[in-house]
């Protein structure tokens, strides 16, 4: 396992980090799961014992028995607080009432309680906001994070589910007021959901945010245990058969898995683990985000870490997901190589 900065902060966290959506049985806005107590624990143990040491979770992840079966998972175990880095989000519904979602004060100051609770620890890591809120102003859901950084409840925070322009502005409103900014920000990346890199992965180089990355398997898509039918159906077993999310493209997930294959057979490992190898060879890649249900399945998702693909292998990768250049990425393409910018050689002012 190697272990990377989070962005610019000075927390260090291993390049996976076990996602726990998968923990609990009761019902979810999310999906629905049956992992219970003891299943979640081993899976803890499993992931520390690999040398993981990040833990992200969500209080709407099984309504909330996701942090419960955690927090209860990491007492059972014994791990010493300053042993694991634990994340949360809060943002998204909660109840049924106006204010149990979205970033406002009232509903962030509840929520970050209410996390705390149920995973029996004083403070989180991490606390992201888990998507946009159009209702609630800007500048009000990031001085309720300031105040949950400096009561200490939380040491850092994080965003998810942005657009680049929302995340800039967002750094800029800290910057001005002086309070923490983002040091992360969790997206789906993948090798053929590669949208993020036309705005978002820019941004978080210049501005060093560290990427956490979520569905990197594209809900299973590229486990390579499903068959792609002409029309762009999905058979086989597995929750991407039941549930079409997150959208993906099926044609460049089927030619991808098809180049995969070959390369986790000649390693002995499993398509999953050449598709999260791809994402850790990202340079914006902080860690990525990897759930199961079975040992078996984190198993052969912690492989990852001793895949090494070699740059042919990459190229051939990259080729299959590549974007096609939109405006305004063409033009400033054009407008460099006709004044004769080396792009490369540019450094981004201080």
């Amino acid at each position: 396992m190697r272990y990377n900065r989070l962005g610019n902060s000075g927390l260090v966290v291993s390049e996976l980090c076990l996602g726990t959506m998968t923990f609990g049985t009761a019902p979810s806005a999310f999906f629905q799961h049956d992992l219970d107590q003891a299943g979640s624990t081993a899976l803890v143990q499993q992931a520390l014992d690999a040398g993981v040491n990040f833990i992200d979770t969500a209080n709407v992840y099984s309504a909330g028995q996701s942090e419960e079966y955690l927090g209860q998972a990491l007492r059972d175990l014994g791990v010493a607080r300053d042993q694991v880095v634990v994340a949360t989000k809060g943002m998204g519904p909660m109840g049924e009432r106006p204010n149990d979602a979205g970033y406002s004060r009232y509903h962030l100051l509840n929520e970050i309680d209410a996390s705390l609770a149920r995973l029996q620890l004083d403070h989180v890591d991490l606390y992201q906001i888990h998507g946009w809120d159009p209702n609630t102003p800007m500048e009000e859901g990031l001085r309720a994070l300031e105040d949950i950084v400096r009561s200490g409840r939380a040491r850092y925070i994080g965003v998810s589910n942005w657009a680049a322009w929302q995340i800039a502005k967002a750094l800029g409103i800290a910057e001005k007021r002086g309070w923490d900014r983002f040091v992360s920000n969790q997206a789906l990346y993948a090798v053929t959901a590669r949208e993020l890199e036309r705005e978002l992965v820019p941004m978080m180089l210049s501005e060093g945010l560290g990427l956490m990355v979520w569905s990197p398997l594209l809900g299973g898509l590229l486990s390579g245990k499903y068959d792609f039918g002409a029309e762009g159906d999905v058979s086989g077993e597995g929750r991407r058969a039941k549930l079409d999310f997150p959208r993906a493209d099926k044609d460049l997930a089927a030619k991808a898995v098809q180049a995969m294959r070959p390369m986790a057979e000649q390693r002995g490992v499993t398509v999953p683990a050449i598709a999260l190898a791809w994402l850790l060879h990202q340079p914006v890649t902080a860690s990525v985000i990897v759930g199961a249900k079975r040992k078996e399945q984190l198993a052969q998702n912690l492989a990852a870490t001793d895949v090494e693909l070699s740059s042919h292998e990459l190229a051939e990768l990259n080729a299959i997901g590549e974007l096609e250049h939109e405006y305004p990425s063409w033009a400033i393409e054009a407008q460099n190589h006709r004044h004769g910018f080396r792009v490369s050689e540019r450094r981004p002012a201080d």
